[in-house]
């Protein structure tokens, strides 16, 4: 007995050299453009994406976890495309409204900022996004990097000594015209000027301070904004509007009004502006002011919602201009979320609490309904009824499903993963369309490629869907269930072919959701026997699966979410 098990362990050893060497050849002319990825010496090019950093007044909600998803999405196809990724978020922690807010939970400003930053690190965490830092505003090397950009504002002479007189937002911590408050009643019912745009009230303020010119950048912003950078393009004019209206801005606070913020440089008197203070994160986590390496700047993405764009699409390219360093190439601005069509809002009590969900629907339901019903341009509705219902319609009835159809014990009793010994066996076995469909599964991932580069996920979401109805239905149609009583070789043939055209189905769907719902692919694709090391997106069209792939053990992807809280 021992001599066929050494020429099966021989065959084995064969075959692995030779999908080794076989795929080693097949990335050098993957399914996208490999241009993406490399440069031109040869070198990995390193794609750069960033969120926001998250105001720590508040606990995360459901809004600050789909501003992360979005940017983990993105950094997961590009790493399984071969690429560096720098991934950066975190907390932004002075200002004013932290000041206030450590004082009303009676805790220093300190300490009040570690309890919540650690909230919104523990929320990410659980869900899954793959940050590659984790910047706080607190951090040293982030205050030597705002003394450095200060310094070089002020030397290029950017910066200069003013009165500012006007409206300030401490909710919104931002300056404010005329033309931006109006009058309105506060939450406690008294009569006050407030933000147009958020409601909050504003105080009427009156300063000596450092001034930025911002005038001096009308030019230069409008030809960043030629070059299309902000996505999606319905909020470019809104951007347009600012720019067109220029005023210089007040770059410090007094401090002895705002003692929680890093002090001006060369004078202790002043406090940093806290919109100046965060923005630079983005500079502290590419190196600056030690080192800033050409490949991770500028960012080629950097992602914020609605409610923050004037200060990402005005003040942040002229800071940068006026340290004479490159924009951001694209700022994704996407929309809010809303719950059964309401503001959220503590006083409705609707605030979605985004960790309370993740033990209801797991990481990846809770992955996939944000990403799958969210939308960049218009504002999300969230539901649980719509979460329970997405989930379990798609990730446990189709894929599940078509998974558990075609690795059940009583259908594919060799449990294993079938090759398709020829293509005569499609055009027997199988309709025109049903080949057609097969044959698309080549072309998935350049389609793919196209729609994680457009931010557009549900597209994905939607075309491997497309294919997973498909394989479904071709199932139902060929009922390998009753193809495996019969015995004869054709019968057997069939039951392999409708196997492995599902399953390949599965594998080249699971492959390319991987950055959406990377838990429950990870499951999916080692059930299918698919090893760790072919899942980039090169493997796509190339499934290594000349000989029967034995499958791996068996598994839940995903139970079957209840409507109850329980």
């Amino acid at each position: 007995m021992s001599a066929p098990i050494r020429i099966k362990g021989l065959h084995s050893c064969l075959k692995t050299t030779y999908l080794s060497l076989k795929r080693h050849v097949h990335r050098s002319c993957c399914c996208y453009n490999q241009s993406d990825v490399t440069s031109q010496d040869g070198r990995k090019k390193t794609f750069h994406i960033t969120t926001p950093i998250f105001y720590v007044n508040a606990a995360p909600h459901i809004g600050h976890l789909y501003t992360a998803l979005l940017a983990d999405v993105a950094a997961r196809w590009q790493r399984l495309k071969g690429r560096d990724v720098l991934f950066s978020t975190g907390t932004d922690e002075h200002g004013l409204k932290i000041q206030q807010a450590a004082e009303k939970h009676a805790a220093s400003p300190k300490d009040y900022c570690d309890k919540v930053s650690a909230q919104f690190k523990d929320l990410f965490d659980q869900s899954g996004i793959s940050y590659d830092e984790f910047i706080r505003t607190t951090d040293t090397r982030h205050n030597a990097a705002v003394d450095k950009f200060w310094e070089t504002l002020q030397r290029r002479g950017y910066i200069y000594k003013g009165g500012y007189e006007g409206w300030y937002s401490v909710s919104d911590e931002a300056f404010l015209t005329e033309d931006e408050v109006q009058d309105g009643v506060t939450s406690d019912g008294q009569h006050a000027k407030v933000s147009i745009s958020s409601g909050q009230p504003v105080t009427w303020t009156k300063e000596e301070n450092y001034m930025f010119r911002l005038t001096a950048f009308q030019q230069q912003l409008t030809s960043w904004l030629d070059s299309k950078a902000i996505r999606p393009s319905q909020f470019e004019p809104m951007v347009r509007s600012w720019v067109d209206d220029l005023r210089d801005l007040s770059i410090s606070r007094q401090r002895e009004r705002l003692t929680w913020g890093i002090p001006v440089p060369g004078d202790e008197t002043q406090t940093v502006y806290v919109w100046l203070d965060a923005l630079v994160n983005y500079l502290t986590v590419a190196g600056y002011p030690q080192c800033v390496q050409p490949r991770c700047w500028p960012p080629q993405c950097q992602i914020i919602g609605k409610d923050i764009l004037r200060f990402h699409a005005v003040y942040w390219p002229a800071f940068l201009f006026a340290a004479d360093m490159a924009p951001p190439r694209t700022l994704l601005c996407h929309s809010h979320w809303t719950v059964e069509g309401h503001k959220m809002s503590k006083s409705r009590g609707n605030v979605v609490d985004p960790l309370e969900r993740l033990g209801r629907f797991t990481a990846d339901g809770l992955r996939y309904f944000l990403l799958r019903e969210g939308s960049l341009g218009s504002d999300g509705n969230y539901s649980d009824a719509r979460a329970v219902e997405r989930i379990n319609s798609d990730l446990v009835n189709s894929i599940g499903n078509l998974l558990s159809r075609t690795t059940a014990p009583s259908v594919n009793k060799a449990q294993e993963f079938p090759p398709l010994e020829s293509d005569a066996e499609l055009a027997a076995f199988f309709t025109d369309v049903d080949v057609k469909m097969y044959r698309s599964l080549q072309t998935l991932a350049e389609q793919a490629d196209e729609h994680y580069g457009n931010y557009a996920f549900s597209r994905v979401i939607d075309l491997a869907l497309g294919h997973i109805h498909w394989a479904n239905a071709m199932v139902q149609n060929h009922q390998p269930w009753a193809l495996v009583k019969l015995d004869d070789a054709s019968s057997e043939k069939h039951l392999k072919s409708v196997l492995h055209v599902a399953m390949e189905t599965l594998r080249v769907c699971g492959i390319l959701l991987q950055p959406m719902i990377p838990q429950l692919t990870d499951r999916l694709l080692t059930r299918l026997g698919v090893s760790e090391e072919e899942r980039c997106i090169s493997d796509v069209c190339d499934s290594g699966n000349e000989c029967a792939r034995p499958l791996g053990n068996k598994v839940t992807l995903l139970g079957r979410i209840q409507t109850g809280k329980s």
